[in-house]
């Protein structure tokens, strides 16, 4: 492994531990060369997997890239990164597991994390889904409230003044 602060290619492994469900293991390091510490993550890949973009382009899977994105959906909102780990570790199985190529549509990926965000989190998801699809109007995020099981629908509303008191409405 690759020191980050150095480049040397020695490292020594000082602890190893599984990390999610045995999904992962993680390796905290010492260089050899200039004695830094630093951590790596091991994870299961069946497979090498392609994504392919909206406009056509193909780049490797990211792990980290998915997870990134699925934390700014979430920020603010009572998800523990437990569970974000959680979620996306099952993402990445179920990209792996159902599918037989090994170029995945980003819109695959997408509709996958929308469906795993919207039992989750409803406004995680709604989040979400206006950066995926793209909302231009506030129709877009009528219709997408409208498909969020009645009993969530009210976590989302909030109490606002039918009228501004004022000419502002802040």
């Amino acid at each position: 492994m690759r020191c980050p602060y150095c480049n040397s290619t020695e490292s020594q492994v000082k602890d190893s531990r599984p990390n999610e469900e045995d999904a992962s293991i993680r390796r905290r390091r010492i260089c050899s060369d200039c004695g830094a510490k630093f951590t790596t993550i091991e994870r299961v890949q069946i497979r090498d997997l392609s994504v392919r973009k909206n406009n056509g382009d193909l780049e490797p899977f990211d792990y980290e890239k998915l997870k990134r994105s699925i934390k700014i959906a979430c920020r603010k909102r009572n998800v523990p990164d437990e569970q974000i780990e959680k979620l996306v570790t099952s993402i990445h199985r179920r990209i792996e597991t159902d599918t037989t190529d090994n170029t995945v549509p980003s819109s695959v990926i997408g509709d996958f994390v929308s469906d795993s965000l919207i039992n989750l989190d409803p406004i995680a998801f709604v989040r979400f889904v206006s950066v995926y699809k793209k909302f231009s109007k506030i129709s877009d995020f009528k219709k997408i409230i409208a498909q969020i099981p009645e009993a969530d629908v009210g976590a989302m509303v909030c109490d606002l003044p039918k009228k501004p008191k004022t000419g502002s409405l802040f």
